[in-house]
Parts: C-alpha cells; sequence; structure tokens
C-alpha cells in the first residue's frame, strides 16, 4: 500500500473573494433633482398660464412708509427753462412720486427709457400731480449725465448714489426698479425690471388712481 503524498500549501489554489454587491444609490437622491426640476417647471407654467408678469414682484416695503432718502443732484443737469436739476431731499411734501433706480451702463434702463418719457409728458399724468424722480445707482456722474442728456430725461429730479448705499434702504434688488409713493408717504406699487406698456396699463395707473 503506497504512502499518500501530502500536498504542500504553495499547491493550494486561493479562495476567490466573493464578488461585492454593488452599492445601490438611494432613490430619495436620485430623484431628488428631477423633484426640483419638476416644481421649477410647473411653477413657471403656472405663472405663464395666469398671465402674471414676473416682474411685478411684491415688495415687503409696499404700504410701508418709502426711505426718506436725501442724495446730492446729479452735477451739470439742467431743466429744459435752463435751471438746475435738484437732488433727492427727503422730504415729504404731499406729492405722489414714482422713483425710477437706474444706471447708463444698465441696458434694460434704456429699454424702458421711452416709456419713462411718455409718462413726464402725459397730461393725464401731469394732472395727477405725479413726480418722477430718479435715483442713479452706482454710476459715474458724467456717464449718467451722457445718459441722460442723449436720450432725454424724464425726470423733475435726479439723486445720485455713488454706492448704492439709498438703494439699499429701498431693498433694490437690481436695476432698473421703480416705485410708487403716494401723497402721504407710503410705497403703493413697485415694479421690478423694466417698465413696459402692460405695467403701466395694469399696475402703475390703476395704483396711482386709487392713491387719490
Amino acid at each position: 500500500m503506497s504512502e499518500a503524498t501530502p500536498t504542500s500549501p504553495e499547491a493550494s489554489p486561493a479562495p476567490t473573494p466573493a464578488p461585492s454587491a454593488p452599492r445601490r444609490r438611494r432613490p430619495l437622491l436620485v430623484a431628488l433633482p428631477l423633484l426640483v426640476f419638476g416644481g421649477l417647471a410647473g411653477l413657471f407654467l403656472t405663472q405663464l398660464l395666469s398671465g402674471h408678469d414676473p416682474a411685478q414682484i411684491p415688495s415687503a416695503l409696499i404700504g410701508q412708509a418709502a426711505p426718506a432718502t436725501a442724495l446730492p443732484p446729479l452735477a451739470g443737469l439742467r431743466s429744459p427753462d435752463g435751471q438746475p436739476v435738484p437732488g433727492l431731499g427727503g422730504e415729504r411734501d404731499g406729492v405722489p412720486r414714482l422713483v425710477n433706480v437706474f444706471a447708463s451702463w444698465c441696458a434694460p434702463c434704456r429699454e424702458e427709457h421711452p416709456m419713462l418719457l411718455a409718462l413726464a409728458r402725459d397730461p393725464a399724468v401731469q394732472a395727477s400731480g405725479l413726480r418722477i424722480e430718479g435715483l442713479n445707482y452706482k454710476d459715474k456722474p458724467d456717464q449718467a449725465l451722457g445718459f441722460l442728456s442723449a436720450l432725454g430725461n424724464p425726470y423733475a429730479r435726479v439723486g445720485t448714489d455713488e454706492r448704492g448705499t439709498a438703494a439699499i434702504d429701498w431693498g433694490v434688488y437690481g436695476v432698473p426698479e421703480t416705485f410708487l409713493v403716494g401723497a402721504d408717504g407710503r410705497i403703493l406699487w413697485k415694479q421690478t425690471g423694466p417698465l413696459s406698456e402692460r405695467a403701466i396699463r395694469e399696475g402703475l395707473l390703476p395704483a396711482l388712481a386709487g392713491a387719490r
């Protein structure tokens, strides 16, 4: 009877490790981007179908007293009769005001400028006593002066806010923005973005009529 030859450890095949199961992504994490996108798309579609103008964003300041803004005038800017156009004095003199935040470097400001000129010349607006004021935001005075000299000046007053601190008081997100301030000094209406015929017709004029 022959003896069995012992098997050496080197000759034994190493056990093959079992393949690890692939990690499964959590279903919520996978679906989250799709849910967010779907929600935003639904919100946009709702606003589109409702006819709501997304530029007419409600402001926390509506119904509140307008900031008492005192700003120096734009140097060199003169009215048609040759008198210097005053700055913003911060006083509340019982006159309704349309405060427009603008800048010469702002392309949408150029887009809305004809609307402001038309308002300044409108007999009905003039009869209402509405005063159009400009708040020149983070602009160089010579460039702002060139902007109004080239395109026309719709403002009865222009205050220069080179550092942008006054605009913060008004809660300005960007330019242009426009605020209707009633004779009692309260903010009645706000337009974010350039003025349009629709915004004037459906927003500004009804708010101005209600203020009377």
